[in-house]
C-alpha cells in the first residue's frame, strides 16, 4: 500500500508540542463571553489585552481589538477577540458553526456535574451524550460556539492502546470505502 510506505518515511515529531497553549475565537461582546466563561462555566479570567494592529482585510488602518484569556488546568487557555472597529468586527465576527464544530475539554465526573448544574441554573441548554470512550454535556456560548465537557471512562488506557493500534488501518479502511462501524462500545439507542 503506498499509504503505508509513505507513512513509514515521514517519521513523527521528535518533540510533539507540549500542551495546547490556547484556541481563539472572536466574540461579539467581552462582557457576554467573561459572564458565560468565568461566571456561570468558572473559569478564571487570567488575562485581557488591549492590542492594535494592521491587518491585510484593511490596509493602512491600526485597528484597536481586546484579546482576553481564560484559563484551563493545563496552563492552556481558550482566548477571544473583540474588535471596537464597526468595520472589523463585521468582517471577522464569531460565524454560527455547525454543532460537530466544536472545543472539548475533558473535566473530572465532578467537575462535570457541577458545570451542568451551573449551565441549568443560568438555563442555558445542556446536551448529554454516551459516545462509550467517553461521556459528555455540551453548551453554547454567547456567540454560538459549542464547548464540550467530557469524562474519561475508567478503562481509557486500555481503549487509547486500541485505537493507537488500529487508527491507521481503519482510516485507511474508511478512505477506501468501508464504512463499517468500529465503536463497538458507545452505547446504541
Amino acid at each position: 500500500m503506498p499509504h503505508e510506505s509513505m507513512r513509514a518515511e515521514v517519521p513523527t515529531l521528535s518533540r510533539l508540542p507540549l500542551r495546547l497553549h490556547h484556541n481563539a475565537y472572536v466574540c461579539k461582546s467581552q462582557e457576554a463571553t467573561r459572564h458565560f466563561y468565568e461566571d456561570i462555566l468558572g473559569l478564571p479570567l487570567i488575562a485581557t489585552w488591549i492590542e492594535e494592529g494592521e491587518f491585510p482585510e484593511f490596509p493602512g488602518r491600526k485597528i484597536p481589538y481586546v484579546h482576553t484569556f481564560f484559563g484551563i488546568g493545563d496552563g492552556g487557555a481558550l482566548a477571544f477577540f473583540e474588535f471596537s472597529d464597526p468595520q472589523a468586527a463585521a468582517k471577522f465576527k464569531a460565524q454560527q458553526q455547525p454543532f460537530f464544530v466544536h472545543l472539548a475539554l475533558a473535566v473530572t465526573e465532578a467537575a462535570q456535574e457541577e458545570i451542568k448544574s451551573r449551565l441549568t441554573a443560568a438555563s442555558i441548554p445542556v446536551r448529554e451524550r454516551d459516545h462509550g470512550y467517553c461521556k459528555s454535556i455540551y453548551a453554547a456560548d454567547p456567540d454560538g460556539l459549542i464547548v464540550e465537557f467530557t469524562v474519561d471512562p475508567p478503562d481509557v488506557d486500555r481503549i487509547n492502546t486500541w485505537q493507537r493500534d488500529t487508527a491507521h488501518k481503519t482510516l485507511q479502511q474508511w478512505v477506501a470505502g468501508r464504512r463499517e462501524v468500529n465503536n463497538t462500545i458507545r452505547p446504541h439507542r
